[in-house]
């Protein structure tokens, strides 16, 4: 019998709450045991910038055979990475501990190139047609809930127990959301393989015969281009010019994950009543200048008002555009479709995040913000006079 949607929604949050977990883990591992931000910041980009390298084949595998099968090996591969990152806490010290380390990792990036893609397309054959979109939404806000409760985990885990503990909570959460998954029947495709770049340029082939749906592809691309200067930038300037202490620093970026949160529910119960175009632009643009006005406040209470109205709308917004995808997606394509989505949430913050770096490097902290919000608020604005069928979207 077919699982129920709830228990695939909560094998969801225990899944994304392990893999955020596995992130965190190797930045601050790598900071604390080997003292090295750089290494910290190769060790991020290998848990999840791999994709762009893996995640294509992914998209392919996930229409070629049953997308529950491939949550289930991505799984292993994160349970793989955890217990190596348990052994070599166990063992290893000097330069064999960065090594396995960031092979660790890199078993970690291997395994969010294709768990993102498998979860949506199963998402997208055990969800009724008519449900797909809220289905979706209510997806997204399990994502975003394990990113909020992955770094909480850590911290009260790591306290009282130590590293072990937390490689070992983090494989308990992945394996009870592989058994809440037992029974899930998802399809392949019954077509012969043609080969991963043919069935590739059909996947492309379909985004460009969509013009909504490249519209909403690029409408993800600019609403995640604002995450990688939120995670440079807004650490330095909590630190630098609100001058907060490391736990106010904690709450304050806390906030973010919060109201980001808030934003997923907000736009479950607003999905029937808003133009979903038309917020996905505002909501766009808003978030941007309330970015760009961080740079004027000197106040942490007014900087955080505007952090959280900025999370709020973040929220709203990338739970429509997925929402958007997942219902334009045709059924034989949906893995490729979605493969390319989870390709650009990985990919595209770290890409935004490196240019942060570079700007906040050239012109200072505050400059940076304000030249990088408004620059995307002004990206929004373009694109909402250049996108005319993803601006009339309906709910």
């Amino acid at each position: 019998m077919q699982i129920s949607m709830p228990r695939f929604y909560l094998s969801c949050l225990l899944a994304f709450t392990g893999g955020h977990m596995v992130n965190y883990t190797v930045i601050l591992y790598l900071q604390e045991k080997v003292g090295s931000d750089w290494l910290s910041g190769i060790g991020f980009g290998l848990s999840f910038g791999s994709s762009i390298v893996f995640g294509w084949f992914a998209g392919v595998l996930c229409d070629r055979i049953a997308p529950a099968r491939v949550i289930h090996a991505a799984q292993a591969l994160f349970l793989l990475c955890l217990a190596g990152l348990w052994w070599t806490d166990a063992g290893a010290t000097g330069t064999a501990r960065v090594v396995w380390t960031l092979c660790s990792a890199f078993l970690g990036g291997l395994a969010w190139s294709f768990v993102g893609p498998a979860r949506l397309a199963t998402l997208g054959q055990i969800a009724p047609a008519d449900r797909l979109k809220p289905a979706t939404i209510i997806f997204n806000l399990q994502v975003l809930l394990g990113f909020g409760l992955a770094p909480v985990v850590i911290g009260v885990v790591r306290s009282h127990y130590g590293w072990p503990a937390v490689f070992a909570t983090g494989m308990a959460l992945f394996a009870a959301s592989s058994l809440l998954l037992l029974g899930t029947r998802t399809h392949g495709s019954d077509r012969p393989s043609q080969g991963v770049a043919r069935e590739l340029r059909e996947g492309f082939a379909a985004v460009r015969a969509n013009p909504l749906l490249s519209q909403l592809i690029g409408a993800a691309i600019l609403a995640y281009a604002m995450t990688g200067p939120m995670q440079i930038l807004l650490p330095k300037l909590a630190r630098e010019v609100l001058g907060l202490s490391e736990l106010q620093r904690g709450g304050y970026l806390g906030l973010m994950a919060l109201t980001l949160i808030a934003g997923g529910v907000s736009a479950l119960l607003l999905g029937k009543h808003v133009r979903h175009g038309a917020a996905i632009f505002a909501g766009t643009i808003a978030a941007s200048l309330l970015f760009a006005s961080l740079a004027c406040w000197s106040s942490a209470a007014v900087s955080a008002t505007a952090l959280g109205g900025m999370g709020l709308l973040g929220g709203m917004v990338i739970s429509f555009v997925i929402a958007g995808i997942q219902g334009q997606a045709p059924e034989a394509l949906r893995g490729r479709i979605m493969g390319i989505y989870s390709i650009i949430s990985q990919v595209v913050p770290a890409a935004s995040g490196v240019a942060a770096g570079a700007l906040v490097r050239a012109t200072g902290t505050t400059s940076a913000i304000a030249t990088a919000g408004v620059g995307l608020a002004t990206m929004a604005l373009l694109a909402a006079l250049a996108m005319p069928h993803l601006r009339r979207l309906r709910a």
